[in-house]
């Protein structure tokens, strides 16, 4: 099979010519000639297999084919992510694309200047890339129409329709046209983001090409158990013994970010992070910079984790696990992508086990363990499986009360290893908030 077969026309089978595309990925495979025949859809597959190609070759396609020329400040086409890195990279890829057709694309985003912006969406947009709260500012002063709007289309769906982004999502629904094309794209879907999703979409397609919530077997994954407090310590000692060139390292908190690079500066070692409290233009150049290997360790939140391309990554390292389990999957597909093979490594500590057990739970395998000599943690990780179960360490039996009177020992109830840990209460998922959209009727597109 070749991109010709899937009906792409001729400048846009030039501009993969020259990015060196040569053959459609399974979900290119199947989400063009769907997206090209109007259809509603809504794809999952693995990190690094071409989604965004996916969507936006039938999408570029669609629009230099189709409908009338853009007027001011309208949008024929609008792509919304969830971060403003990825609404960077997913221009970019556009822009690739479109190279030799006639067509407008942009990026908007916050943490820049707005006005810039404004002045841009004057003359029309064929396909805009867009952060929520971006797009509803410029919405809402004005600076953006969706009459003619065609197409919308959602990257890493499974986040933009989760708690952070429901009502900006609510909002820019209601302001959206009625008959237009959907699409949904990501790696994860939960059961009930499905459901969520079912709303929004009109007769969809769905494809899968890979099985649910399953990480990319091209990584090879494990992980290291350690005491909390030694992390950093750990993380130089195996950065070093490794030699490790390039490494995207994933930390729970902003504070964290901070204090990771500035301990590994403190050391001589070339690090840099990014994280929402930055600004875009500071975040924008630590990622460039990292890319282009001038940074050799790049810090992140789970800014970082959705989406990002950096080519030939190998190595992450999640140096806190995430809360959210799917976000697992999202920050170890920043490796191995493309065919390519990569590596994940997590440090775990005794507080992180249930976080460790949604993950297995979520990817139906456990991760093999390691310890490393000199760092075997105090407080004993206990042992975990992929049916989500913590396996508790069996208790030391009583010790027998001493015969005779008062003079013997007294008996001290049970006695336990003093290496054993109680595992943590289980975590409770917050309660998530479900925009609530119209679901009347709508025409099919013709």
């Amino acid at each position: 099979m070749t991109f010709a077969t899937l009906g792409l026309i001729e400048p846009l089978l030039r501009s993969l010519e020259t990015l060196g595309y040569q053959t459609p990925t399974p979900v290119q495979a199947q989400a063009i000639p769907a997206v090209l025949a109007g259809r509603d859809l809504m794809a999952a597959a693995q990190t690094g297999t071409g989604k965004t190609a996916g969507f936006a070759l039938p999408l570029l396609q669609l629009l230099a084919m189709e409908g009338p020329k853009v007027t001011a400040n309208s949008v024929r086409a609008l792509i919304l992510v969830p971060t403003r890195e990825l609404a960077e990279q997913v221009h970019e890829a556009v822009r690739q694309y479109a190279e030799n057709l006639p067509l407008r694309t942009y990026a908007v985003y916050g943490g820049v200047s707005i006005n810039p912006q404004m002045m841009k969406l004057r003359s029309g947009v064929d396909l805009l890339v867009a952060t929520p709260g971006r797009l509803l500012d410029l919405f809402r002063q004005n600076a953006l129409k969706f009459n003619q709007l065609q197409t919308l289309v959602l990257d890493e769906a499974d986040r933009m329709l989760d708690l952070g982004f429901s009502e900006e999502l609510a909002n820019i629904y209601r302001a959206l046209p009625k008959k237009r094309q959907t699409l949904l794209f990501s790696a994860t879907f939960s059961d009930d983001i499905r459901l969520l999703a079912g709303q929004m979409l009109n007769d969809p397609l769905s494809i899968e090409v890979s099985p649910r919530n399953v990480a990319a077997n091209t990584v090879k994954q494990w992980i290291v158990t350690v005491d909390k407090k030694r992390k950093p310590e750990l993380f130089v000692h195996l950065m070093r013994k490794g030699k490790w060139k390039q490494v995207l390292v994933f930390a729970k908190t902003r504070n964290g970010v901070d204090a990771l690079v500035e301990k590994l500066q403190g050391l001589g070692i070339n690090a840099d992070g990014i994280h929402g409290d930055k600004p875009q233009a500071t975040r924008q150049r630590a990622l460039d910079r990292f890319k282009a290997s001038e940074v050799q360790i790049l810090v992140a939140t789970d800014v970082a984790a959705r989406g990002l391309d950096i080519e030939d990554l190998p190595l992450v390292v999640n140096f806190d696990l995430p809360i959210v389990a799917e976000d697992y999957i999202h920050r170890i597909g920043r490796t191995g992508r493309a065919g390519s093979t990569g590596e994940a490594i997590s440090l775990v500590c005794a507080d992180e086990v249930n976080l460790l057990s949604a993950i297995e739970m979520l990817t139906r395998q456990t991760l093999k363990r390691q310890s490393e000599p000199d760092f075997e943690p105090e407080h004993r990780v206990p042992d975990t499986d992929a049916s989500g179960q913590v396996i508790k360490k069996p208790k030391k039996p009583k010790k027998p009360k001493a015969s005779g009177g008062g003079g013997g020992k007294r008996n001290l109830g049970k006695w336990v290893d003093s290496g054993e840990v109680a595992p943590a209460e289980p975590s409770i998922k917050p309660v998530r908030k479900v925009p609530v959209f119209n679901t009347g009727p709508r025409k099919r597109k013709p």
